[in-house]
């Protein structure tokens, strides 16, 4: 190519890079955004005249850990603290409401949609208060507070994130401050900034760490506020008396919703193509409140429910156990043999009536509810505790590879049968840790987080119970009992088309020709020689003819093909721009943040009673940290932390829920019973304004 010609081109891209229209069309916003940047989210009734005050109230009370007396005493005995409307203050308050501050927020832990508009909430009350009071954001996290990296929020920054999703402005980060060295950094930084106040944003561990914190700030008089961010939804508070003051986290309608429109696609997919079974794996670790709504939302065919099979009882066992005059431990709780079996039964139901195909959710943490799986990782996670507690070393830098790993667990088997130092794991441990899948081993033997805890987003779940599923369906189809239904009409259409009685072949393939709607082959026939045999024995064939084409087309439709699809979802939903409900509760959890703040409080997480209700009830609180938490183990070792909630199965939701699952399992003729919850909308009439466990859940009330 010439220069000429060259200049020329370049000329060309440039005047079209330059042009309105491409420049429109290439720019990083759309309409959508600029309309969500533009909304103002409606404000609680306590925060309309601007003023506010904090009373506490002994309404509601909590089982107090004598640990966390121990460790938190400055903050162990504060109150919920009600916030009410205030036309006027006194002298002294007024003063102290609108004082000039400084305000320092963070997020911790994961991004949930709607973090931009905490800030934004916290930045308008705070200015409005008094505009030279100053907002500094902690970056990438808590390291941003251990090491004095912040930026000072301005409105410019506020507005270009209103309403949008992640936690982009200031970014987030998982550390801890968990030791002294952590601890002093922290209250270095918060001094030499001379911050009135720190907001911690996140979920139950970075509420601790707000705990804590409000302990240690307690007698430099900084105040410290956590506020519940999750999206898995396991931030959930109640008294003593199971009264709701923190229905859901939040992030947790939003990733629910972006879940639940993806699901919902691959059921339209499922029911079109009728050939795959879709595995979708959601977010929820220790909790199945994601797995739930999405349930709610999309009518899939089978969710299952970690909290449903930890309660799990076999009767059976429990029966036949009693008659030999023993007691069978196991008979509690699901085993994971148990539950490939309970999603077999239902793929060959749903086969039978000609749907060989469906979706299947399941939470990402289902294998921690199963009792023998739950049992190895206690000890595995107590074992690497044990080896970086005590060898200086990281156990998985030191045993890099799986099998230097099995061997270190063999050697701790043998050291068990001939010493006392280490007994947790025995040589049935090993012998039975052997017995499962290579891949399986190595997902039990991951890395930990940053927490210890075991990371079961990295464990191929639906790998692992599929590949169980599948061999125990390849045993019922090899028992003939794993048949596709063929519809009576279609089959006799087809005989009639390739000039052959359906009356006379029909009772010696199906088991259910007379009365049947979709027909089912024969137990005894599960291969092309039992086929042949069978037409054989009734006459209908000669040792010499082979099997009749349109009797050959119509057992090959009947031996179901198992395909699965396998999908995660969770990092797509954190990311999500939030809904309506996630903006209008974040902005206010903003809001009352700062509430609490210039009313004195520390130590408390701002909440808003109600959630479950309609906005005009909504009542934002204080809840105090410090009496939801108590000891569990992390890391090999005992720490205060604050409780995780799991999925009520006595609540409404659940049991709703339960009491459909035939209906939406669908394993009958006729259509399924799929639900399309939509795309998120940012407004409209069609938007529901909360999610939909909730809804339900109020039913209770």
């Amino acid at each position: 190519m010439s220069q000429k010609k060259a200049d020329n081109k370049a000329d060309n891209i440039e005047d079209l890079l330059n042009n309105p229209v491409a420049v429109k069309a290439t720019s990083n916003e759309n309409k959508e955004i600029v309309e969500r940047r533009g909304y103002q989210p409606p404000i609680c009734d306590v925060f309309s005249s601007g003023l506010t005050i904090l009373s506490d109230t002994d309404q509601y009370g909590f089982t107090v850990d004598r640990e966390a007396k121990k460790k938190l005493p400055k903050i162990i005995n504060h109150k919920v603290q009600l916030i009410s409307k205030a036309a006027k203050l006194k002298a002294g308050q007024q003063k102290q409401y609108y004082k000039k501050r400084n305000i320092g927020i963070v997020f911790s832990g994961g991004p949930a949609p709607g973090g931009h508009n905490v800030i934004g909430g916290l930045f308008d009350a705070a200015k409005k208060a008094n505009p030279k009071t100053k907002i500094y954001g902690f970056l990438l996290g808590p390291d941003g507070i251990i090491e004095n990296e912040t930026v000072e929020i301005t409105a410019k920054m506020v507005d270009a994130y209103r309403n949008l999703g992640g936690f982009s402005m200031i970014k987030t980060g998982r550390t801890k401050i968990d030791s002294r060295r952590k601890m002093a950094f922290s209250k270095k930084t918060c001094q030499n900034l001379n911050l009135d106040a720190l907001i911690i944003v996140g979920g139950d561990d970075s509420n601790t760490n707000a705990a804590f914190l409000a302990e240690e700030f307690y007698d430099d008089k900084i105040q410290v506020i956590g506020i519940p961010k999750t999206i898995d939804g396991d931030i959930q508070v109640k008294d003593l008396e199971g009264n709701i003051l923190c229905a859901i986290s939040f992030g947790f309608h939003t990733a629910a919703r972006a879940f639940s429109n993806e699901i919902s696609n691959l059921c339209t997919d499922s029911g079109s193509d009728v050939k795959y079974w879709h595995i979708c794996k959601v977010m929820g670790r220790v909790a199945s409140h994601l797995a739930l709504e999405v349930a709610l939302q999309t009518h899939a065919n089978m969710t299952l429910i970690g909290e449903d099979l930890a309660e799990y009882i076999d009767q059976d066992r429990i029966i036949m156990a009693k008659k030999q005059g023993i007691i069978d431990y196991t008979a509690y709780g699901m085993t994971l043999r148990h539950l490939s079996r309970v999603i077999c039964n239902a793929i060959i139901r749903r086969a039978g009536v000609g749907k060989n195909y469906g979706v299947i959710v399941i939470p990402e943490g289902i294998l921690e509810f199963i009792n023998e799986i739950q049992v190895f990782i206690i000890k595995l996670n107590t074992i690497i505790a044990y080896y970086n507690q005590t060898q200086d070393l990281d156990f998985h830098e030191a045993f890099p590879i799986l099998e230097d790993k099995l061997e270190y667990l063999r050697r701790l088997a043998k050291t068990s049968r001939e010493t006392n130092i280490m007994t947790v794991w025995n040589s049935r441990d090993d012998d039975l840790f052997n017995d499962i899948p290579g891949f399986f081993q190595e997902g039990l033997l991951t890395e930990r987080d940053s927490h210890g805890n075991f990371q079961f987003s990295l464990v191929e779940t639906d790998k692992v119970l599929m590949g169980l599923v599948r061999d125990y369906l390849n045993i019922k189809k090899e028992k003939g009992l794993y048949k596709t239904g063929i519809k009576k009409d279609y089959f006799q259409k087809v005989l009639k088309q390739g000039d052959l009685d359906p009356e006379k072949v029909g009772p010696v393939l199906f088991k259910n020709y007379i009365n049947g709607e979709f027909l089912l082959v024969r137990e005894n026939i599960f291969s092309f020689k039992t086929l042949k045999t069978a037409l054989q024995k009734a006459d209908l064939i000669t040792k010499a003819q082979e099997i009749p084409a349109p009797i050959e087309k119509i057992y090959t439709k009947s031996v179901p093909k198992f395909k699965t699809q396998a999908h995660f979802y969770g990092y797509d939903g954190r990311g999500n721009d939030p809904t309506c409900f996630d903006c209008n509760y974040t902005y206010n959890l903003g809001l009352t943040a700062f509430s609490l703040i210039a009313n004195g409080a520390t130590g408390q997480m701002a909440a808003i009673k109600n959630l479950e209700k309609d906005f005009s009830l909504w009542q934002p609180i204080g809840i105090p940290i410090a009496p939801l938490m108590h000891l569990e183990e992390r890391n090999g070792k005992l720490a205060l932390v604050l409780e995780k909630s799991v999925v009520d199965v006595n609540s409404v939701s659940f049991q709703i829920v339960k009491a459909l699952r035939e209906k939406w399992l669908a394993a009958v003729p006729g259509e399924d019973n799929f639900r399309q919850p939509g795309p998120i909308r940012f407004a409209g009439k069609t938007e529901e304004d909360r999610p939909i466990t909730l809804v339900l859940n109020a039913l209770a009330n």
